[in-house]
């Protein structure tokens, strides 16, 4: 693995405007002043899951949030960050496709799964209460409960997304696709796990 300390991560900048950003400067110009990515990607914080590198997209391309466990909360009329970043990617920039992405070894999963204590980590604990249906719906022991429950986890982080009004809309008019995906750390597959069906267009106004 590569050195993170603050002097690596300057070289990596450096690195990054003499090597990389010149074969891309074109692009870059291009989205200087705006911005349509296709997708809005849904991803765990887990450093190990990068999306841009998972689905080999460049710059501009896709909408990324990430939270611990991609934990996406049912819709409440109470403004947070997730809200917020779903209604602009959908509403604002129309992406077409959303995708929840779990993954293998999952911190937050295991931690339900094998019931840590999280007493000395107060926010995690009430920010991973999001998962309590998946527990509930997950049976099971030991690593086969882990991999169930991140996958089930998917699933009804998707059935949440179809709460929040901007994706209703959408839904319903046709005019976006929720994708479930589940990536394997030591294999590099990604298993879909659960889906919306195609968009249809919506019928023409009389």
């Amino acid at each position: 693995m590569h050195d993170l300390s603050d002097g690596a991560l300057s070289d990596g900048v450096a690195r990054f405007q003499r090597e990389v950003f010149p074969a891309k400067a074109r692009l870059y110009a291009e989205l200087a002043g705006t911005h349509r990515p296709a997708t809005l990607f849904i991803g765990c914080s887990d450093a190990r899951v990068v999306p841009e590198l998972i689905t080999q997209s460049e710059p501009g391309e896709l909408f990324v949030i990430r939270t611990a466990g991609n934990l996406v909360p049912a819709y409440a009329p109470v403004p947070d960050g997730v809200t917020a970043s779903i209604e602009y990617a959908v509403a604002v920039l129309g992406v077409t496709g959303i995708v929840v992405c779990g993954h293998s070894a999952c911190g937050a999963m295991t931690a339900l799964a094998e019931g840590t204590d999280l007493s000395g980590a107060a926010s995690v604990a009430g920010w991973l209460r999001h998962a309590d249906a998946s527990v509930a719906r997950t049976a099971g022991t030991g690593p086969d409960r882990v991999a169930a429950l991140v996958r089930e986890n998917v699933r009804a982080q998707l059935a949440n997304l179809a709460t929040h009004p901007s994706v209703a809309r959408a839904l319903a008019a046709g005019a976006i696709t929720l994708r479930g995906w589940v990536y394997d750390i030591p294999t590099g597959d990604v298993a879909e796990v659960g889906a919306s069906a195609a968009p249809t267009p919506a019928p023409a106004s009389a």
